[in-house]
């Protein structure tokens, strides 16, 4: 009879703390996640540092230090390669390294489709040759041509990549864009099916506040994330580069996120709520309420009856 491998759990092998981190309190070691954001709002220039100081070993942001450092494989499918040169110089510039000695390979093919059989194993061939220590795929949108909405087009694609992540134990950093306005929690507002928030392992989040103050979200599946953290472009000459802002007056409060409310809502009713009732006593889109409450079933935190929704019988 055929049976799985099985250890008991005091056998199993314990991970160094500086075996965590790939770059100590920003991205795991061996990480898959996202750098999302809204358009224009430095996705690339934050996914092009992390870059540099993977293969460099210099601190990212000029803050975060590097516990892993190794080659890093590219593809920039948005941005012509001169663009993407003169990005990666001037943060080289920026961090104090040398531009010609880091080991980023850019991938110069016009495009790569992860939803094709053909370029995956392209992609595949590609990382095992080179074996980098991170992979960053920039954007998510020009991977592929499938219905970013449908969990059951997009979960192929991220199983994909998780499967490289492993084979090669590398990690995989996908650039991925949010939807305009809305959500309060990033993850939530991630563009396309929830699975793309839920595969992350680490993943950053860069949104503007009132126009002109970019902030970086960092949140982990295993550790906590720090502190939200503004950022600013700095030009200095020909170095342009992500930098983080050391002192800010305070931010202002977090506002409760489409799931702190719609437990909240359901923790005071005394009786299942519709839908419609729970988006109006929340005061939130009937999109946001839809799902949310999609979230908070598929976790067990809410149930469905024939009235409508209610928090688990304790």
């Amino acid at each position: 009879m055929s049976q799985l491998a099985t250890r008991l759990a005091h056998q199993l092998a314990g991970c160094p703390e500086e075996r965590r981190w790939l770059i100590e309190g920003l991205w795991a070691d061996q990480a898959v996640g996202i750098v999302g954001g809204e358009p224009k709002c430095c996705k690339s220039f934050l996914a092009l540092d992390i870059a540099v100081a993977v293969a460099s070993g210099a601190p990212c942001l000029r803050r975060f230090q590097i516990r892993r450092r190794g080659p890093v494989l590219l593809f920039a499918a948005e941005d012509a390669l001169h663009i993407v040169r003169e990005r990666l110089e001037g943060i080289a510039q920026a961090a104090g390294v040398s531009f010609q000695q880091l080991a980023i390979h850019v991938i110069t093919a016009p495009t790569v489709r992860i939803d094709l059989e053909a370029d995956r194993k392209r992609l595949r061939d590609t990382v095992g040759q080179i074996r980098p220590r991170l992979l960053v795929l920039d954007p998510f949108v020009r991977l592929h041509r499938v219905d970013e909405n449908m969990a059951s087009e997009v979960a192929p694609l991220l199983a994909y990549l998780r499967e490289i992540q492993r084979r090669y134990e590398t990690a995989v950093l996908l650039v991925h864009h949010s939807r305009k306005g809305g959500h309060a929690r990033a993850g939530q507002a991630l563009r396309g099916s929830s699975e793309l928030h839920a595969w992350g392992d680490s993943n950053l989040y860069l949104r503007w506040q009132q126009g002109d103050r970019l902030l970086l979200s960092i949140e982990h599946r295993a550790a906590a994330g720090p502190p939200t953290l503004p950022l600013q472009l700095a030009v200095n000459g020909q170095a342009v580069a992500l930098t983080v802002i050391e002192s800010t007056p305070p931010l202002e409060p977090c506002q409760p996120t489409p799931l702190d409310r719609v437990l909240e809502v359901l923790a005071e009713a005394h009786t299942s709520l519709s839908q419609r009732a729970l988006r109006e006593a929340c005061r939130m889109r009937a999109s946001t309420v839809g799902d949310t409450l999609a979230e908070l079933l598929d976790s067990g935190r809410v149930i469905e009856d024939e009235q409508g929704y209610r928090l688990p019988t304790t």
